[in-house]
């Protein structure tokens, strides 16, 4: 309503709270909280004036409180105490006050819940008397219930279901655009939807791992095919201790390269390599004989040592029959002699380590076992009247051995000489030693050594006397028998007798065609085997001879005899 004063709306609800609590007569009589209206006798119904429900409420008299309305008066001649044929309708209004401006009427404090929607029309009502004065005195603040309440603001109008409303073409209209208590019209078209975030962030999402993917796919298939981007780091181990037990191989090894020197010789139009090792402190160095076979003096022999120093070596003696030489060296200080050990005490399958320099690569260390002992081996020959031909009665080591090892140690497992490597068997090859017509020369796990208490003997007496002696039983053998065992000849060479009159065997009474067969109880099956077992002794040993005459075997002993070597 457009008369000067608000107009209150609420949503309906339950019954106003202050609707239902009456507010008191401002004059401020009676002894109660609240007015209680009087009973009321019946009177003449009169229809009452009514307002349209959007009209704002009539003004009241000055000091009138609130009209409840009651229940018509019954017909004349009825029971008053009867039912009534309709519930009463309560109908809230107020005097305007005769002497307050429209403009003065206070605020109500509560704004009341709008009537339901449907409102049934008023039934006629009887006009109600004045109201009891209250029960207490007013409130000189106005303060509902003591005061005077507010304006009570008018019933909303009747709200009617709007009228239906087409579907949307996307759908229902949006809550937020719905008005309960507006009337049917036509709906505004929605607002464009807004893109949802969610959505947003998973196509983000994937866009972004496919980026990934993609670029981490590159990166692997790049780092596949090179190794990496980054500058190589290899994994290593920390620095250790190097020291090593010195019964092994690297121990055994350190301990004797510092003895080990390589030999150069020229001479006679050819150049060779070999190996030696140093005897004592003097310079004297232990060689084979064919290593400096060559040399025509102490110009053509350079020694080079493990450190790298060279010196000039001069030849001290050598025997052909032990293919032994010793050399010697001046000038230099610091050499280290290598400790000699005892072969006869060598076991088969005992570790051996052998230094050399083969194929002229020098300080070369190579390990095996011994395969055997006492192996009677013969090398060179090559003169062609035997002057030149070794008897070794030999160790047999697997260690690898090749051209160029010729003169230098076989260690045992505490680094001392067992042995002067002197030569292989090759594949393919009928003789022995390096460079005997073998078709594969090299190393097949087949290298022989002399017995160092045999090269120590010989090395003794090159050194004292420059020649070496040999032990002898005084026969000339007839190489060409083809039995088993070494036969003594009919005549010795250049037609004289084939046992030396006055020798050993002629004293222990051995005859020409006596067979041979055994020395100190070891058998012997060709006459290079019988002058092997006999050189691995020294002049003056006593031998037991098995021997076989007329089918008859005999046992002889001797003493041995000595000969000058060459």
């Amino acid at each position: 309503m457009n008369n000067g004063k608000p107009n209150w709306w609420s949503r309906p609800s339950s019954t106003p709270e202050t609707a239902r609590i009456p507010a008191p007569s401002p004059s401020g009589e009676g002894d109660g909280d609240f007015p209680l209206p009087a009973p009321q006798p019946p009177a003449t119904p009169e229809p009452p004036a009514t307002a349209p429900l959007d009209a704002a409420p009539a003004a009241a008299p000055a000091g009138a409180g609130p009209e409840v309305s009651v229940p018509d008066a019954a017909p004349a001649g009825t029971d008053p105490v009867g039912p009534a044929p309709a519930a009463p309708s309560v109908v809230l209004t107020k005097d305007e006050p005769q002497d307050r401006a429209p403009d003065q009427v206070p605020a109500p404090d509560h704004v009341p819940d709008p009537a339901p929607d449907h409102v049934p029309a008023p039934a006629p009502q009887a006009q109600a008397p004045a109201a009891a004065r209250p029960l207490h005195a007013p409130d000189e603040y106005r303060t509902p219930p003591y005061g005077e309440p507010g304006p009570w603001a008018p019933a909303p109008p009747v709200q009617r279901p709007p009228a239906p409303v087409p579907p949307h073409p996307q759908g229902p209209a949006p809550w937020g655009q719905y008005d309960p208590w507006g009337v049917g019209g036509p709906v505004p078209p929605p607002a464009p939807a807004k893109r949802s975030r969610k959505g947003l962030a998973v196509v983000g999402a994937l866009v972004f791992a496919l980026i990934t993917g993609v670029i981490g796919g590159g990166i692997g298939a790049y780092v596949e095919r090179n190794g990496g981007i980054a500058a190589v780091e290899l994994p290593q181990a920390d620095a250790e201790n190097t020291g090593r037990a010195p019964d092994s191989v690297a121990g055994i090894a350190a301990s004797a390269l510092p003895g080990v020197v390589t030999l150069h010789v020229k001479g006679s139009g050819s150049a060779g390599t070999g190996t030696g090792f140093v005897l004592d402190t003097r310079g004297h160095i232990l060689t084979n004989n064919h290593v400096v076979d060559g040399a025509r003096s102490s110009a053509d022999i350079s020694v080079t040592f493990s450190s790298g120093e060279t010196a000039r070596a001069r030849l001290v003696g050598k025997d052909t029959g032990y293919d032994l030489a010793v050399v010697q060296v001046t000038g230099v200080s610091g050499l280290k002699a290598l400790p000699l050990g005892n072969s006869d005490n060598v076991r088969v399958g005992d570790p051996v380590v052998a230094i050399g320099a083969p194929f002229d690569l020098s300080n070369t260390v190579t390990s095996g076992i011994i395969s055997a002992k006492e192996r009677p081996i013969t090398a060179g020959g090559e003169k062609g009247d035997g002057s030149d031909i070794s008897y070794v009665d030999a160790l047999q080591t697997d260690a690898p051995i090749n051209p160029g090892n010729s003169g230098g140690p076989l260690l045992d497992s505490r680094a001392r000489v067992i042995g002067i490597n002197s030569a292989i068997r090759a594949a393919g090859g009928s003789g022995d030693g390096e460079g005997d017509g073998a078709s594969q020369p090299g190393s097949i796990g087949l290298g022989f050594a002399i017995p160092i208490n045999q090269g120590k003997r010989v090395a003794e007496e090159l050194i004292n006397t420059g020649r070496a002696t040999h032990p002898v039983i005084g026969v000339s053998l007839d190489m060409q028998y083809n039995g088993d065992g070494a036969r003594v000849g009919e005549k010795g060479k250049d037609g004289t007798a084939s046992v030396t009159p006055g020798g050993p065997a002629a004293k222990a009474g051995l005859r020409p065609g006596d067979v041979i067969t055994k020395v100190d109880g070891q058998r012997v099956h060709n006459g290079e085997e019988l002058i092997v077992k006999i050189r691995a002794h020294r002049p003056g040993d006593r031998l037991e001879l098995t021997l076989s005459r007329d089918g008859k075997e005999l046992t002889k002993t001797l003493t041995l005899g000595s000969s000058q070597g060459t």
